[in-house]
């Protein structure tokens, strides 16, 4: 089946890209999610919007990433979540949280799809989560989950 990407996809393309999948991970992965709408000829047209929204989110060049990287890892970033008397979490830290905390703390507009939890944070503590914003850099955050 052909489609269209709307967001990236890992291993398969980014946002504007046209590509050729197999039916049912189209019909039971793809399209679901809204990562993918089907192609057509009305379709194709929406191709350059979708393009040109990701060059206006996507970080520009190196020496962008760069910046970012070095406004990521200079503020601390508390995350908030509720907890018992132990410090167990209820429930988990996701990649949709973090990217919430690294706004709310003052940091740039990080898409949750970047963000790299090594394990599930299920515990209040200081955790290191990677944020992939070129192929070539890498900007590690402190993230302290703290009882809220």
């Amino acid at each position: 089946m052909k489609l269209i990407l709307a967001h990236e996809v890992t291993g398969l393309g980014t946002a504007g890209d046209v590509v050729e999948v197999k039916d049912g991970y189209a019909r039971n992965f793809l399209l679901p999610r809204g990562d993918a709408i089907a192609w057509s000829a009305g379709g194709a047209k929406q191709i350059d919007g979708i393009r040109r929204a990701r060059s206006t989110r996507e970080v520009r060049d190196l020496d962008h990433a760069q910046e970012i990287k070095q406004a990521l890892e200079a503020s601390p970033v508390k995350l908030p979540a509720k907890a018992g008397e132990t410090g167990r979490l209820f429930g988990s830290v996701t990649q949709k949280d973090v990217a919430f905390a690294v706004r709310q703390a003052g940091g740039p507009d990080v898409d949750r799809r970047r963000i790299a939890l090594a394990d599930h944070i299920k515990m209040v503590g200081t955790y290191k989560v990677k944020v992939t914003l070129h192929p070539k850099v890498v900007a590690t955050i402190n993230l302290e989950v703290v009882k809220a």
